[in-house]
């Protein structure tokens, strides 16, 4: 399995009092995207490393933060206080190496240690230190729910051919793209499968950074790779009410999937 390690970013700076969590003391809409716009002054609207936006999600059922740094997912909690302060604390990233990398994404977890209040504008959201200039400035982004996000894929016929469970597998085989930090989760047959997405205009999608679990499953008559092999060279998608094609350019569909809906 592509090793993430655990990295503890050490102890955040106390945050006092923060006891509490409640939407009263708070102005920040959770559960939403909070892309970067500035970091100490320099511009960064347009940055995307992978087809992916540096930023973060504040989610609201259990008080935790998870977001993108350029190369490395983090995480951590957080705490609201009246005065429209805030506190982050047991923060920690995976451990990539991403030698091209131009952004600092070590500059840019700093804010997290520094940062003890915010100012809502808007779409806006600037986290501070005390009453100095903003240590960065995100905007509001909001995700698509509808149509390939969000939804569990069933794959149904693999270049052509009906796929179908073979004796002694786990569970059929599937993936799902999930809002929360672009992340793609699936089975491919004997192994888990994880990476990151991009959606662009025109229905088009990549995928990057896929892995899977290094399970060996000699009693399962199916062949992973063919599978996995699709996330590498697919560019675009055709939905057609609950029915996916995955392609590459204009040929006929490599994989096609079906929407399963559970109550």
């Amino acid at each position: 399995m592509a090793a993430f390690v655990l990295n503890s970013c050490g102890p955040t700076k106390s945050t006092g009092n923060m006891d509490s969590t409640d939407s009263a003391f708070s102005l920040i809409p959770t559960d939403t995207f909070w892309q970067l716009v500035t970091l100490d002054g320099k511009d960064y609207s347009n940055l995307k490393n992978n087809g992916r936006e540096v930023g973060f999600t504040l989610h609201k059922a259990d008080s935790k933060i998870s977001g993108y740094a350029g190369c490395n997912s983090f995480f951590g909690t957080y705490k609201f206080e009246s005065g429209n302060r805030i506190g982050f604390s047991a923060m920690g990233s995976t451990k990539m190496a991403c030698p091209d990398l131009t952004f600092n994404e070590n500059e840019f977890l700093n804010i997290f240690e520094l940062a003890d209040n915010y100012t809502i504008s808007g779409n806006t959201l600037s986290l501070n230190v005390g009453r100095r200039a903003p240590l960065a400035i995100f905007k509001k982004v909001q995700k698509p729910i509808d149509g390939i996000t969000e939804k569990y894929w069933k794959l149904k016929t693999l270049e052509g051919k009906e796929v179908k469970m073979a004796k002694n597998q786990e569970r059929e085989v599937f993936f799902m793209l999930k809002n929360d930090e672009n992340r793609v989760t699936g089975f491919a047959g004997c192994n888990t499968l994880m990476g990151t997405y991009s959606l662009e205009d025109g229905n088009r999608i990549r995928f990057s950074h896929m892995a899977t679990t290094m399970m060996a499953c000699p009693d399962v008559d199916y062949n992973e790779s063919e599978f996995l092999k699709i996330f590498e060279i697919i560019d675009n998608y055709r939905i057609t009410g609950d029915r996916l094609e995955l392609n590459v350019g204009r040929r006929a569909p490599l994989a096609v999937f079906e929407a399963v809906y559970f109550d």
